[in-house]
């Protein structure tokens, strides 16, 4: 385990109020997360129809992930499995599971499921690589 969480502690999360670090959270009690994360400022979690956010996942700072979208009515839980990592400025839409150790590039418009073990990016996601 890195330094970082050796002292890590579940964050106070309230309905649609700033964490201490920044980022915020709509439907909490729709709103699952694990241990050891790391969630960047200014990133937003509308967690209407359930986000998983699992142990040891890194998501960078002004991101968004929806479990509900207006815009094409698409609704469903959003999984981030075991130490994924989220780069910054990303977009996570509904019904959408990233796997286990993959990593999202910053900047990325993730409308698929993306595999275990792999690097992807881009508008919309596309996979790169295998890790």
């Amino acid at each position: 385990m890195s330094r970082t969480f050796k002292s890590w502690k579940k964050p106070l999360i309230q309905e649609g109020k700033f964490t201490r670090w920044h980022w915020v959270v709509r439907h909490t009690k729709n709103f699952k997360l694990g241990k050891n994360t790391d969630i960047g400022a200014f990133t937003y979690i509308n967690a209407k129809n359930v986000v998983e956010i699992a142990d040891e996942v890194q998501i960078g700072s002004h991101c968004s992930i929806y479990s509900v979208s207006t815009i094409d009515n698409k609704a469903g839980k959003v999984t981030l499995k075991k130490n994924c990592k989220i780069g910054s400025h990303s977009v996570i839409m509904p019904r959408i599971t990233v796997g286990e150790n993959s990593v999202i590039g910053a900047f990325s418009f993730v409308n698929k499921n993306i595999p275990a073990n792999v690097v992807a990016f881009g508008v919309p996601v596309k996979v790169i690589k295998k890790l």
